[in-house]
């Protein structure tokens, strides 16, 4: 295995500990960052099928999916400029900024009283290599984000079960309106 490999299984190891360690998301979210940020202050080098853009759309490629179901790992690239629409994990999750940079902009999650109102925003965040966030916890995950740079922004994302098979929520930030998706896996060969 080469030095990357090597990284990568034991961070995958490590984060298997933290999970099957406690049940607590914000628990759970503070290790695998700290973890998570290790592992890009060591150095780990994705290989480069995985860090290739689409000009059509961001792209999730899978790293790791927990044979449980418990927990995955993904390379999420976004093409210079390209945006998401508002929406949210419905899981807890972990970002780090593998390449270029990403703006971040979050909207308090809707409550019972609040569904079907406009979102309100909750602040902006540019995050660059090296920087990891706790995107989402099952009570605050709702976002979009940005490409920024003249380079595609990939990022290395760990998230609370297979976020390719997790019903989610896209919102219409004007009206508060929802559509539920679920968004799948991309293949490197996609382009």
């Amino acid at each position: 295995m080469t030095d990357h490999a090597n990284l990568l299984r034991a961070f995958i190891d490590d984060v298997d500990l933290v999970v099957g360690g406690t049940d607590d998301e914000h628990e759970i979210t503070a290790r695998v960052a700290e973890r998570l940020s290790a592992l890009l202050a060591a150095g780990y080098r994705l290989p480069p099928e995985l860090t290739r853009a689409s000009p059509e759309r961001h792209l999730t490629y899978p790293l790791h999916i927990a044979a449980d179901g418990g927990w995955s790992l993904a390379s999420v690239v976004w093409d210079v400029g390209q945006r998401t629409g508002v929406h949210s994990h419905e899981t807890w999750g972990v970002a780090g900024i593998y390449a270029a940079a990403e703006h971040e902009f979050r909207y308090l999650k809707p409550t019972a009283t609040t569904e079907g109102a406009p979102l309100t925003p909750a602040g902006e965040t540019r995050w660059t290599p090296g920087q990891v966030t706790v995107c989402c916890t099952t009570d605050d995950d709702v976002h979009a984000v940005e490409a920024v740079g003249t380079v595609p922004t990939v990022g290395i994302h760990v998230y609370g079960g297979d976020i390719a098979t997790i019903r989610r929520r896209a919102y219409d930030p004007a009206t508060g309106e929802v559509h539920w998706f679920v968004s799948g896996w991309d293949s490197p060969a996609l382009r």
